[in-house]
């Protein structure tokens, strides 16, 4: 199972079709407080968050699921790049998540990371 966190809802919604159609069960959340309210109901293996979001950030949200959920696998995304001149999934890197993936992305590549990372589809 994967949380995925972004709070553009059109960006939001292709993302989990995507993960869906390649088999994954998804569920989503806006931002990082929702996310862990829904890990706190039921775990999930992997985290998907972009860094910049209202509420509590991308930053906030690694920091809260490293944690209270150290053995969840996360995988940051951003389209931020290097605002004031500073990488921003660099930082993500070094506080423990365990991908990082620079927006725009192929789906492919995420699906690649999530493979390598241990996540596979279910399969009934």
């Amino acid at each position: 199972m994967i949380i995925l966190v972004e709070d553009d809802p059109d960006q939001r919604l292709a993302l989990k079709m995507a993960l869906e159609l390649a088999g994954y069960r998804v569920r989503e959340a806006a931002h990082g407080s929702e996310a862990l309210r829904l890990q706190r109901e039921r775990s999930a293996s992997f985290l998907i968050t972009d860094i910049f979001m209202p509420e509590a950030d991308g930053f906030e949200t690694i920091e809260a699921f490293r944690r209270e959920f150290p053995q969840t696998r996360i995988i940051a995304v951003s389209g931020g790049g290097q605002r004031a001149k500073r990488d921003y999934l660099e930082t993500a890197t070094l506080m423990g998540v365990d991908a990082a993936l620079h927006k725009p992305f192929e789906i492919q590549q995420l699906l690649d990371t999530l493979r390598t990372l241990g996540e596979y589809p279910e399969r009934c």
